[in-house]
């Protein structure tokens, strides 16, 4: 079924320039993607010269998605709990100064494969941290129903300069040298970070103390964890990573060994997979008002399939041009799919963390593939590697028929906001705990089965927002009465699980409230632990609060 309108508010994706914030964002971002792309070709091309290993090219993209698998729930981490602004300020300056290493050891001579390799990947590793502040920025400066045009819109931008940036890359690297185009590169940060410094971040939320780093991190993997639409996305999104980087890993095998061309036929075919990019880009608003999300993504898994496939066994360019444009614009719709709905099905407490997860997930699939569709390209043939990447996109198209996609913007995930901080009669501190929570419901034995319906879900949102050692207990003497137990590590953490509850979740909890058979609402009873130290003796006291 085709998605809400409220989520497909325009057809045509540039229609979101005119938010100033984010139009000066973008063209910033225009120029900085020119210079990663120039910097690509130069990075896939210098490989060539120095290295006669297919698995090396591959590597070279590989190191550039490899931080992202690694990193990327720490960045996510970042992105929710620190000044985003800042954050992305200090990756861009990281960015600038690897690039100036690359640039100058081009130079002088001293470049290694390796060391190639691992300057690259320092430069992903600032991409990581860069990419899920940037994503979850969006939702601070485009309005909801605004952000699958931005992320159109971000997508058509960087494949824009995908079009025409490997050209001018490979023209710098035929006339000036790899070193060159490693350069542009390094001055192509500076206009995202004036443009950043420009920007008025809104002030994150500091209602409540700053998550600890080792506890935001659990609760952004238990989060998502705990969504299937999520962990659904990512595994589709990995599925889809790993067969669709062969094109852009051993494009450069394709230029090189396959037609016989240099730095420029290089450039051309990579150009061809952005100008398929920007038609994928213009027409994801029309499809999504025609389509549902499973079926956008099992269309673009299987033309990109397809795609590769062609690539795999045509002798000449002109062969490679069309499935170079049906493969760039599958790349396109699909990935702007999973970000989307990654972003749309996450409340914004946490969503630069499941952003960073997302790509983790379709990072690591392309990790993995660069090094896997290399090494395959090195002990068989290029053919077999493509015609292996496009057997698993088709893979990636069918798995939807036993788990489909979700449709994204169908939850109301604003804070739900009945909560109140309960008066307390102890004296405790924020840290104190850990704190024990026991809710008792009345239910009638012939309404059991429908109860263990709703607690399951209860568990599964408790345990997502925070909850530990998630327990229902039935009284044996009492079968009527039921007891829910949970534990929470302090009290803050007890309060930030409860303003984690949103509109979406209201749904079960009025289930719950009126299978309860009570002559009041269920009532939370509160408790501390405590541990006795007299004596020596352990023991734990639980005093009410």
């Amino acid at each position: 079924m085709p998605m809400s309108a409220s989520s497909s508010s325009s057809s045509n994706p540039l229609s979101v320039l005119r938010i100033p914030a984010f139009r000066n964002r973008w063209g910033a971002s225009l120029v900085s993607n020119l210079g990663t792309l120039v910097q690509s070709v130069g990075a896939g091309w210098m490989m060539t010269q120095i290295s006669d290993s297919d698995a090396m090219v591959g590597l070279v993209q590989g190191a550039v998605t490899v931080p992202t698998m690694l990193f990327a729930v720490f960045a996510g981490t970042l992105a929710d709990s620190h000044d985003r602004r800042i954050v992305m300020i200090g990756a861009q300056l990281f960015m600038m100064a690897s690039a100036v290493l690359l640039t100058v050891l081009a130079w002088v001579g001293l470049m290694t494969p390796w060391l190639l390799v691992g300057l690259t990947f320092l430069i992903g590793t600032g991409s990581t941290f860069f990419n899920p502040s940037w994503q979850a920025s969006m939702g601070d400066i485009v309005p909801r129903s605004e952000l699958p045009s931005a992320v159109a819109l971000n997508s058509m931008g960087f494949n824009a300069m995908r079009s025409v940036g490997p050209a001018i890359g490979g023209i710098i690297v035929a006339v000036a040298g790899a070193a060159a185009a490693f350069a542009l590169n390094a001055v192509s940060y500076v206009a995202m970070i004036i443009a950043l410094w420009l920007w008025k971040a809104p002030l994150p939320d500091r209602s409540l103390p700053r998550e600890p780093l080792r506890l935001a991190v659990q609760s952004g993997l238990r989060y998502v964890a705990m969504s299937p639409n999520l962990v659904n996305v990512m595994g589709r999104a990995f599925l889809f990573g790993l067969g669709a980087v062969a094109v852009l890993s051993l494009l450069p095998v394709v230029a090189h060994e396959r037609l016989g061309g240099d730095a420029t036929t290089y450039g051309i075919l990579l150009g061809c997979f952005g100008v398929g990019a920007i038609f994928g880009a213009f027409f994801n608003a029309k499809l999504r008002a025609a389509m549902d999300n499973e079926h956008i993504c099992r269309a673009a898994a299987f033309a990109g399939g397809g795609a590769t496939l062609l690539l795999a066994f045509a002798p000449v360019i002109w062969l490679c041009l069309p499935a170079l444009l049906v493969a760039g614009a599958s790349w396109v719709i699909a990935l702007s799919l999973f970000n989307v709905t990654v972003q749309l099905s996450t409340p914004r407490w946490v969503v630069g963390r499941a952003i960073a997860l997302y790509q983790s997930a379709s990072f690591g699939g392309m990790a993995l593939g660069s090094w896997l569709w290399g090494a395959v390209s090195d002990g068989q043939t290029l053919a077999i590697a493509l015609g292996g990447a496009a057997v698993t996109l088709v893979l990636a198209g069918l798995v939807g028929l036993h788990r489909p996609l979700p449709e994204y913007g169908s939850l109301d995930l604003s804070p739900l906001g009945l909560f109140r901080e309960p008066m307390l009669r102890l004296d405790i501190q924020p840290r104190s705990g850990p704190v024990v929570v026991e809710i008792s419901y009345e239910i009638d034995p012939a309404d059991v089965d429908a109860f263990l319906e709703v607690m399951a879900e209860r568990r599964r949102v408790r345990i997502r927002d925070g909850a530990q050692n998630w327990v229902l207990m039935r009284d044996l003497e009492s079968p009527r009465i039921w007891q829910e137990t949970y534990h929470v590590p302090t009290w803050v953490e007890y309060i930030r699980h409860n303003t984690r509850r949103t509109v979406a979740d209201r749904e079960s909890l009025e289930r719950l409230q009126g299978l309860h058979r009570g002559a009041e609402p269920p009532k939370a009873r509160r408790m501390i632990e405590r541990h006795s130290l007299a004596r020596g003796r352990g023991g734990v006291y639980r005093f009410d609060i």
